[in-house]
């Protein structure tokens, strides 16, 4: 296996869910990396401070200074209001920072001479659908978060050039352990509920379809396209998951219960989900050799684990809609550029 060219790479979000993982498989690459996070979660990575590779800066996306891209050779741009339910909190705040926030991140590392920008997008922009989806399918987003993936995937997209290569990873939904835990994601809610409660939570009615992917895979997929070549990457958007992983939500809850040897016992909650789409990897796959390593089984097998332990808890935080409402009560502008 040949080690990769070392770069800088600047990830906006890195102290997120999906980021600060991906911030240390960077670091374990061999890559410099620059963090831009607001660290509303708190500082993830602080662990992670001794090591000289790694500089954090607690800026906003929309206000950052362009001088953060200095020495910078590739962005990965996860910086959000993350998932379906936080981005009706403030629809108008969402498009701000998940489009116009994106669009601008990708705008001032284009003029700063820096030559990859991968933006992380969502499988949600696909809505609803009852065949099997590709890249090449129509979007139908039916929330405000997910419109705003595909305004920002058609604002970045429309900067690449020869110099600048712009790619956009729709990925699966995540799940597994995180130093910036989540439990508002199916694997990882429904297992924290067999933990707690000895039962599984399901969104109704349950027979809605779901591409899932590990953590660790999705960030691999990030990873993937910084080191790939330019021109196998350039202008492309890429679905992040496997078919194998394209799963019902009930019958998902059962395997979940099995994995971690809970009886399956359902606990229903909510109205009937009106998304539902099974998606096609089969372009990562065969353009840069990509495939998942992880299941959901393993995924709720290290999180009950680390539940067991009393490594891993579930504060507030790990809840996303959750958190923002405590930090809007507590500060009114929280959300504002800073």
């Amino acid at each position: 296996m040949t080690t990769p060219e070392r770069q800088h790479i600047l990830v906006t979000g890195g102290a997120g869910y999906i980021g600060s993982t991906l911030t240390e498989l960077l670091l374990s690459r061999g890559h410099e990396v620059t963090v831009l996070d607001r660290f509303f979660f708190g500082n993830s990575l602080a662990d992670l401070e001794k090591n000289r590779n790694l500089h954090l800066v607690k800026a906003d996306i929309r206000s950052v200074s362009p001088s953060i891209f200095r020495d910078v050779t590739g962005v990965c741009d996860l910086a959000a209001l993350s998932n379906d339910p936080a981005g009706e909190l403030d629809p108008a705040k969402t498009l701000e920072i998940n489009h116009r926030g994106r669009e601008r991140i990708c705008k001032l590392a284009k003029e700063a001479g820096v030559s990859r920008y991968v933006l992380a997008s969502s499988c949600s922009i696909y809505g609803y659908q009852d065949e099997v989806v590709d890249e090449t399918s129509s979007i139908k987003p039916l929330t405000t978060y997910a419109e705003a993936n595909g305004l920002a995937e058609k604002s970045t997209l429309a900067e690449g050039t020869d110099r600048f290569a712009v790619t956009a990873l729709r990925q699966s939904t995540v799940y597994g352990l995180s130093r910036r835990m989540r439990f508002d994601l199916a694997v990882n809610g429904m297992t924290l509920a067999l933990y707690k409660q000895g039962s599984v939570r399901i969104m109704r009615d349950g027979t809605q379809w779901r591409p899932m992917v590990h953590l660790q895979d999705t960030s691999r997929a990030f990873a993937t396209v910084l080191e790939s070549e330019a021109g196998r990457v350039n202008g492309e958007v890429f679905n992040v998951g496997s078919e194998k992983q394209n799963l019902q939500v009930l019958p998902l809850a059962k395997r979940l219960s099995e994995a971690v040897g809970i009886p399956f016992k359902e606990d229903w909650y909510g109205d009937p989900d009106n998304r539902s789409y099974r998606v096609s990897f089969r372009k990562i796959r065969e353009r840069l050799g990509y495939s998942t390593e992880r299941r959901p089984e393993d995924g709720a097998r290290e999180i009950f684990a680390a539940l067991k332990t009393g490594r891993l808890t579930d504060g507030p935080e790990t809840r996303t809609v959750e958190w923002y409402k405590t930090l809007l009560r507590s500060n009114a502008g929280v959300l504002e550029a800073q």
